[in-house]
């Protein structure tokens, strides 16, 4: 994936170690663009257990946060099935196992590849 800008690629990294750092499983990075105009990149992570899920998304926008980089919106926070993180260019999909098999979002938006915060 290229940049869109030269922020791009260190928040994508941001992400993808705050979600390193709760120990989400199975992260996966989706470039949006020519799919979509809403972002640039999806990155999709799991979580065991609500707790874990949410404990995820507030690492997530934390991160961001001290980064300069307030989300812009936040949804599924009270639930914690599935939270998601809008940074604008790039979107944040936290979901425990059963709901992400269930919607299916990989399928739905295209190839999702593994995500790696040393990844350019």
């Amino acid at each position: 994936m290229t940049e869109t800008h030269p922020d791009f690629a260190a928040l994508r990294a941001l992400v993808v170690d705050a979600l390193e750092d709760i120990k989400a499983i199975d992260i996966r990075e989706i470039d949006m663009r020519g799919n979509a105009s809403f972002t640039d990149c999806m990155i999709v992570a799991s979580g065991n257990t609500d707790r874990q899920v949410k404990a995820l998304a507030q690492n997530v926008i934390r991160a961001a946060k001290e980064a300069g980089v307030p989300p812009l919106g936040v949804e599924g926070e009270q639930q914690g099935e599935w939270i998601l993180v809008d940074l604008g260019d790039i979107v944040v999909h936290v979901m425990q196992p059963a709901v992400r098999e269930f919607y299916g979002i990989e399928k739905l938006w295209g190839e999702a590849s593994p995500a790696s915060a040393g990844k350019v």
